[in-house]
C-alpha cells in the first residue's frame, strides 16, 4: 500500500506564502491545468492533501487516444466491450481502443510535464476572497483553481452533500490476476441501477459496481460480483461520482474536474473530462498570466465552454435515467441492435467527441516521452 507522504513533525513547516496560480487538487484535472502553465513563467503552487499518484479514486480506464496524445503509459488495451445482461452477452467491437493504465505512473508521468510548478501535501480548508485556508497555513492567489473532486470546496454558500446531492456512487476491488475481457454487467441482480465491471490492467483486475442512486449501497454486490466472477474480494476503493455540470467559475475561482461535474453521466467516466476541462482551464490560466487577458474575461470563458457541454451532459443524463425502467428483455433486445457496425460507429465516435484527445494539439506531448513512444 502507498505511504502517506504528508509532512510530519519537524518537516511539517508552516506554508504562508503568496502564487500567481494556486491548484488545489493534483489528480488528472489539477495536473492537466499544472501541464499548461508550463514555461508560462508564473509561480504556480499546486496543493493535494495526498502526494502526487498517492490515492487512487478509479478503475483508470481511457479510450488509448487520450495516452497516445499526452505521451502517457498504459497497462493494457482493448478492442472490445462485452455487455452481459441477464438474458445475453455481446460482444462490441469499438471503433477506437480503450485501454487501462497505473494510477500513480500515469499522475507521475503528468506530473513531470507540470513539473514547474511547486507541490506541497495540505489540506485545503476553505478561502477569504483571494486566501485559501489549509492545515498548513494561508496562501494568496489572484488565479485560484479547485479541483478537489465532488465536495467543491472552495465554492461559496453550503455544498449539498450525499444522499441529496446529484452523485452516483461506486465501489470496487483489485484482485492480482489478468483477463482478456473489458466486460460491463447491466443486471439488476446486482444493482437496481447502475452496472458492474470488470477492468484487466496487466497485473490485476478491477472489479466493481456504481450506483447511480446514492442511497443503494455497494459493497455486497461487489463482493458477489468478484466471486461470480472467481475473484478475491480484495483491496477496496470508493469514491462518490458527480453526474451532472455545476457552474465552471463561480465567485472569482475555477473549478475543474469532479468540483465542476464533469465526470460523464451513465459511464462515469471521468478522468478524461478531467483532462479535457483542466487543459482548457490551464490554457485561460496562462493567457492571463501572460497578460493576453484578464482575470474576468478567462472566468467568463471557461465557464462558458463548460456551460456549452451541458446539452450533451443532459442528454447523457437522460439515457441514465432511463436504463433502469426498461424490461430487461427489451434492454437485451436493445443491445443486440447496437451489435451492428454501424450503430456502433456511429454511437461511439460521438462519445469520443464529447471529450476528444485532439484538444491535446499536436506536438503537445512531454519531449522525453514522445521520444520514448517512437524508439
Amino acid at each position: 500500500m502507498p505511504t502517506r507522504a504528508t509532512r510530519r513533525g519537524a518537516e511539517r513547516t508552516p506554508i504562508d506564502t503568496d502564487a500567481d496560480v494556486l491548484i488545489c487538487g493534483a489528480s488528472f484535472a489539477g495536473l492537466a491545468v499544472a501541464r499548461e502553465l508550463q514555461r508560462a513563467g508564473a509561480r504556480v503552487l499546486m496543493l493535494d492533501r495526498y502526494d502526487v499518484g498517492e490515492r487512487q479514486t478509479s478503475a483508470c480506464g481511457i479510450p488509448t487516444q487520450w495516452l497516445e496524445a499526452l505521451g502517457l503509459s498504459e497497462q493494457q488495451r482493448f478492442g472490445e466491450l462485452v455487455c452481459h445482461t441477464p438474458h445475453r452477452t455481446a460482444r462490441l467491437r469499438l471503433p477506437w481502443t480503450f485501454s487501462t493504465f497505473d494510477y500513480r505512473t500515469v499522475c507521475g508521468e503528468l506530473r513531470e510535464q507540470g513539473s514547474d510548478a511547486v507541490f506541497e501535501t495540505a489540506k485545503v480548508e476553505g478561502r477569504t476572497g483571494d486566501v485559501v485556508h489549509t492545515d498548513r497555513g494561508d496562501v494568496r492567489a489572484p488565479l485560484v483553481v479547485d479541483g478537489l473532486g465532488w465536495r467543491r470546496i472552495l465554492a461559496p454558500g453550503e455544498n449539498v452533500q450525499p444522499p441529496e446531492a446529484w452523485l452516483s456512487r461506486g465501489l470496487e476491488v483489485h484482485p492480482g490476476g489478468s483477463g482478456d475481457d473489458l466486460a460491463i454487467w447491466i443486471d439488476r441482480s446486482y444493482v437496481p441501477a447502475g452496472y458492474g465491471w470488470s477492468f484487466p490492467a496487466g497485473h490485476e483486475v478491477r472489479v466493481g459496481v456504481g450506483s447511480f442512486d446514492p442511497r443503494v449501497h455497494v459493497k455486497e454486490p461487489t463482493v458477489r460480483l468478484a466471486r461470480d466472477e472467481a475473484r478475491d474480494p480484495i483491496r477496496f476503493q470508493g469514491n462518490w461520482i458527480p453526474h451532472r455540470l455545476r457552474p465552471a467559475a463561480a465567485d472569482g475561482v475555477f473549478f475543474v474536474g469532479d468540483s465542476a461535474g464533469h465526470c460523464l453521466p451513465l459511464t462515469a467516466e471521468g478522468i478524461r473530462p478531467a483532462l479535457y476541462f483542466g487543459i482548457a482551464l490551464g490554457r485561460e490560466l496562462r493567457a492571463v498570466v501572460e497578460g493576453r487577458r484578464t482575470r474576468e474575461d478567462a472566468l467568463h470563458s471557461y465557464a462558458a465552454f463548460s456551460a456549452g457541454h451541458r446539452w450533451k451532459w443532459e442528454a447523457m443524463l437522460g439515457v441514465q435515467r432511463a436504463v433502469p425502467r426498461v424490461a430487461p428483455r427489451l434492454l437485451t433486445a436493445a443491445l443486440r441492435a447496437m451489435e451492428s457496425r454501424r450503430f456502433l460507429d456511429w454511437s461511439f465516435g460521438h462519445y469520443l467527441e464529447l471529450a476528444h484527445p485532439r484538444i491535446v494539439g499536436p506536438g503537445r506531448a512531454h519531449p522525453r516521452r514522445a521520444a520514448a513512444l517512437a524508439a
